[in-house]
Protein backbone atom coordinates (compact mmCIF):
# COMPACT_ATOMS: atom_id res chain seq x y z
CA UNK A 1 0.00 0.00 0.00
CA UNK A 2 2.80 2.38 0.93
CA UNK A 3 4.65 1.69 -2.31
CA UNK A 4 1.51 2.38 -4.37
CA UNK A 5 0.92 5.67 -2.58
CA UNK A 6 4.56 6.66 -3.13
CA UNK A 7 4.43 5.75 -6.82
CA UNK A 8 1.22 7.75 -7.24
CA UNK A 9 2.84 10.72 -5.56
CA UNK A 10 5.85 10.51 -7.88
CA UNK A 11 3.62 10.43 -10.96
CA UNK A 12 1.62 13.42 -9.76
CA UNK A 13 4.82 15.35 -9.03
CA UNK A 14 6.13 14.53 -12.51
CA UNK A 15 2.95 16.01 -14.00
CA UNK A 16 3.46 19.26 -12.11
CA UNK A 17 7.28 19.37 -12.41
CA UNK A 18 8.35 17.21 -15.38
CA UNK A 19 11.71 15.48 -14.79
CA UNK A 20 14.69 17.09 -16.49
CA UNK A 21 17.98 15.74 -17.77
CA UNK A 22 20.76 16.13 -15.21
CA UNK A 23 23.00 17.45 -17.96
CA UNK A 24 21.15 19.79 -20.32
CA UNK A 25 17.79 20.23 -18.62
CA UNK A 26 15.73 18.67 -21.42
CA UNK A 27 12.64 16.69 -20.49
CA UNK A 28 13.31 13.01 -19.73
CA UNK A 29 11.18 10.04 -18.75
CA UNK A 30 12.38 9.81 -15.14
CA UNK A 31 14.05 12.09 -12.61
CA UNK A 32 17.77 11.68 -11.99
CA UNK A 33 18.58 10.49 -15.52
CA UNK A 34 20.17 11.78 -18.72
CA UNK A 35 18.69 12.42 -22.12
CA UNK A 36 19.99 10.36 -25.04
CA UNK A 37 22.33 13.09 -26.24
CA UNK A 38 23.98 13.62 -22.85
CA UNK A 39 24.20 9.86 -22.24
CA UNK A 40 26.07 9.34 -25.50
CA UNK A 41 28.58 11.99 -24.46
CA UNK A 42 29.60 10.20 -21.26
CA UNK A 43 32.94 8.40 -21.51
CA UNK A 44 32.41 5.14 -19.64
CA UNK A 45 35.55 3.23 -18.65
CA UNK A 46 35.18 -0.41 -19.62
CA UNK A 47 37.31 -3.43 -20.47
CA UNK A 48 39.91 -3.96 -21.75
CA UNK A 49 41.76 -2.24 -18.93
CA UNK A 50 44.74 -2.57 -16.60
CA UNK A 51 44.13 -5.31 -14.06
CA UNK A 52 45.44 -3.07 -11.26
CA UNK A 53 44.50 0.56 -11.88
CA UNK A 54 41.76 0.11 -14.48
CA UNK A 55 43.46 2.34 -17.05
CA UNK A 56 41.77 1.59 -20.41
CA UNK A 57 43.73 -0.32 -23.03
CA UNK A 58 43.32 0.27 -26.77
CA UNK A 59 42.97 -3.49 -27.29
CA UNK A 60 42.72 -6.66 -25.21
CA UNK A 61 46.05 -7.55 -23.60
CA UNK A 62 44.83 -10.37 -21.38
CA UNK A 63 42.96 -10.61 -18.11
CA UNK A 64 45.99 -9.97 -15.86
CA UNK A 65 47.80 -7.40 -18.01
CA UNK A 66 49.21 -4.33 -16.27
CA UNK A 67 49.78 -0.91 -17.76
CA UNK A 68 53.34 0.45 -17.94
CA UNK A 69 52.66 2.87 -15.07
CA UNK A 70 51.57 0.09 -12.68
CA UNK A 71 54.57 -2.03 -13.69
CA UNK A 72 56.92 0.88 -12.89
CA UNK A 73 55.10 2.11 -9.77
CA UNK A 74 52.55 -0.34 -8.33
CA UNK A 75 49.55 1.05 -6.47
CA UNK A 76 49.94 1.31 -2.70
CA UNK A 77 46.53 -0.35 -2.31
CA UNK A 78 44.67 -3.07 -4.22
CA UNK A 79 42.75 -2.47 -7.43
CA UNK A 80 41.31 0.82 -8.63
CA UNK A 81 38.20 1.18 -10.74
CA UNK A 82 36.33 4.27 -11.95
CA UNK A 83 33.04 4.48 -13.81
CA UNK A 84 33.64 7.37 -16.21
CA UNK A 85 36.29 9.71 -17.53
CA UNK A 86 36.42 13.11 -15.89
CA UNK A 87 36.04 15.23 -19.02
CA UNK A 88 33.94 17.96 -20.59
CA UNK A 89 30.86 15.73 -20.57
CA UNK A 90 31.03 14.43 -17.00
CA UNK A 91 32.57 17.46 -15.29
CA UNK A 92 29.37 19.59 -15.14
CA UNK A 93 27.39 16.60 -13.87
CA UNK A 94 29.88 15.85 -11.11
CA UNK A 95 30.38 19.47 -10.07
CA UNK A 96 26.62 19.93 -9.91
CA UNK A 97 26.41 16.90 -7.64
CA UNK A 98 29.41 17.92 -5.54
CA UNK A 99 28.74 21.62 -5.11
CA UNK A 100 25.26 22.28 -6.48
CA UNK A 101 23.02 20.09 -4.30
CA UNK A 102 22.20 17.81 -7.26
CA UNK A 103 21.90 14.80 -4.97
CA UNK A 104 19.16 13.33 -7.14
CA UNK A 105 22.05 12.06 -9.28
CA UNK A 106 23.16 9.57 -6.60
CA UNK A 107 21.15 6.56 -7.89
CA UNK A 108 22.42 7.06 -11.43
CA UNK A 109 26.05 7.59 -10.44
CA UNK A 110 26.08 4.73 -7.92
CA UNK A 111 24.62 2.43 -10.56
CA UNK A 112 27.49 3.30 -12.90
CA UNK A 113 29.98 2.65 -10.10
CA UNK A 114 28.40 -0.66 -9.12
CA UNK A 115 28.85 -1.92 -12.67
CA UNK A 116 32.42 -0.62 -12.95
CA UNK A 117 33.44 -1.99 -9.56
CA UNK A 118 31.41 -5.19 -9.39
CA UNK A 119 34.46 -7.38 -8.78
CA UNK A 120 35.70 -5.10 -6.01
CA UNK A 121 32.35 -5.02 -4.24
CA UNK A 122 31.89 -8.79 -4.56
CA UNK A 123 34.96 -9.36 -2.39
CA UNK A 124 34.37 -6.56 0.13
CA UNK A 125 33.30 -6.56 3.77
CA UNK A 126 32.84 -2.81 4.04
CA UNK A 127 32.32 0.11 1.69
CA UNK A 128 33.49 3.44 3.14
CA UNK A 129 33.79 6.99 1.79
CA UNK A 130 36.74 9.32 1.85
CA UNK A 131 35.72 11.70 4.68
CA UNK A 132 35.35 15.47 4.63
CA UNK A 133 36.66 17.68 7.40
CA UNK A 134 33.83 18.68 9.74
CA UNK A 135 33.98 22.36 8.70
CA UNK A 136 33.82 21.51 5.00
CA UNK A 137 30.98 19.11 5.71
CA UNK A 138 29.16 21.86 7.61
CA UNK A 139 29.56 24.25 4.68
CA UNK A 140 28.56 21.72 2.01
CA UNK A 141 25.90 19.98 4.17
CA UNK A 142 26.70 16.53 2.79
CA UNK A 143 29.65 14.37 1.85
CA UNK A 144 29.13 13.35 -1.77
CA UNK A 145 31.34 10.26 -1.34
CA UNK A 146 29.28 9.15 1.66
CA UNK A 147 26.05 9.40 -0.35
CA UNK A 148 27.58 7.26 -3.09
CA UNK A 149 28.92 4.73 -0.58
CA UNK A 150 25.53 4.38 1.10
CA UNK A 151 23.82 3.73 -2.22
CA UNK A 152 26.53 1.29 -3.27
CA UNK A 153 25.98 -0.59 -0.02
CA UNK A 154 22.30 -0.91 -0.85
CA UNK A 155 22.98 -2.05 -4.42
CA UNK A 156 25.69 -4.56 -3.52
CA UNK A 157 24.61 -5.79 -0.11
CA UNK A 158 27.99 -4.79 1.33
CA UNK A 159 27.81 -3.01 4.67
CA UNK A 160 28.33 0.75 4.30
CA UNK A 161 30.45 2.46 6.97
CA UNK A 162 30.01 6.21 6.37
CA UNK A 163 31.96 7.19 9.49
CA UNK A 164 34.80 4.67 9.32
CA UNK A 165 37.45 7.33 8.75
CA UNK A 166 37.79 10.86 10.07
CA UNK A 167 39.65 13.81 8.61
CA UNK A 168 41.76 15.12 11.47
CA UNK A 169 42.73 18.41 9.89
CA UNK A 170 41.39 20.64 7.17
CA UNK A 171 43.63 20.53 4.12
CA UNK A 172 43.84 23.13 1.35
CA UNK A 173 42.21 22.28 -1.95
CA UNK A 174 44.21 19.80 -4.01
CA UNK A 175 43.29 21.40 -7.33
CA UNK A 176 46.38 23.50 -7.93
CA UNK A 177 48.93 21.17 -6.35
CA UNK A 178 51.44 18.88 -8.04
CA UNK A 179 51.43 15.12 -7.44
CA UNK A 180 54.07 15.52 -4.74
CA UNK A 181 52.27 18.51 -3.26
CA UNK A 182 49.03 16.56 -3.02
CA UNK A 183 50.77 13.75 -1.16
CA UNK A 184 52.32 16.18 1.33
CA UNK A 185 49.01 18.00 1.71
CA UNK A 186 47.11 14.92 2.95
CA UNK A 187 49.92 13.22 4.89
CA UNK A 188 48.61 12.42 8.37
CA UNK A 189 45.24 14.01 7.63
CA UNK A 190 43.15 10.86 8.19
CA UNK A 191 42.56 8.43 11.04
CA UNK A 192 40.38 5.48 11.86
CA UNK A 193 37.44 6.61 13.95
CA UNK A 194 38.00 5.71 17.62
CA UNK A 195 36.26 2.50 18.57
CA UNK A 196 36.14 1.14 15.01
CA UNK A 197 38.05 -1.93 13.86
CA UNK A 198 38.96 -3.09 10.36
CA UNK A 199 41.20 -5.97 11.38
CA UNK A 200 40.92 -8.73 8.82
CA UNK A 201 38.32 -6.86 6.75
CA UNK A 202 38.38 -6.00 3.07
CA UNK A 203 37.42 -2.37 2.49
CA UNK A 204 36.34 -0.59 -0.69
CA UNK A 205 37.09 3.14 -0.46
CA UNK A 206 34.68 5.39 -2.35
CA UNK A 207 35.52 8.80 -3.79
CA UNK A 208 34.02 11.07 -6.42
CA UNK A 209 37.04 11.92 -8.60
CA UNK A 210 40.38 10.11 -8.74
CA UNK A 211 43.22 12.37 -9.89
CA UNK A 212 46.68 11.42 -8.60
CA UNK A 213 45.43 9.06 -5.90
CA UNK A 214 47.13 10.90 -3.03
CA UNK A 215 44.00 11.14 -0.90
CA UNK A 216 42.84 7.54 -1.25
CA UNK A 217 46.42 6.29 -0.84
CA UNK A 218 46.65 8.05 2.51
CA UNK A 219 43.26 6.66 3.57
CA UNK A 220 44.34 3.18 2.49
CA UNK A 221 47.57 3.51 4.46
CA UNK A 222 45.56 4.23 7.63
CA UNK A 223 43.29 1.24 7.07
CA UNK A 224 46.11 -1.18 6.25
CA UNK A 225 48.11 -0.09 9.29
CA UNK A 226 44.98 -0.74 11.37
CA UNK A 227 44.93 -4.33 10.15
CA UNK A 228 42.63 -4.29 7.12
CA UNK A 229 43.10 -7.40 4.98
CA UNK A 230 42.92 -5.30 1.84
CA UNK A 231 41.84 -1.91 0.50
CA UNK A 232 40.56 -1.21 -2.99
CA UNK A 233 39.26 2.01 -4.49
CA UNK A 234 36.10 2.77 -6.45
CA UNK A 235 35.65 6.25 -7.91
CA UNK A 236 32.85 7.84 -9.86
CA UNK A 237 35.25 9.51 -12.33
CA UNK A 238 38.92 9.49 -13.16
CA UNK A 239 41.21 12.12 -14.61
CA UNK A 240 43.26 10.73 -17.49
CA UNK A 241 45.46 12.40 -20.08
CA UNK A 242 44.39 12.08 -23.69
CA UNK A 243 47.33 9.81 -24.44
CA UNK A 244 46.19 7.42 -21.68
CA UNK A 245 42.74 6.86 -23.22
Amino acid sequence: MGARVRDTGVRLLDLVLPPRCLGCGEAVAAAGTLCGTCWRGVGFITAPQCAACGRPFPHDMGADALCAICVAAPLSFGRLRAAVLYDDASRPLILGFKHGDRTEAVPLFAGWMARAGGELLAGADLVAPVPLHRWRLFARRYNQAALLAARLGTLSGVKAAPDLLVRRRRTPSQGSLSREGRARNVAGAFALRPGRSVKGLRVVLVDDVYTTGATVAECARVLLRAGAAGVEVLALARVLKAEDI
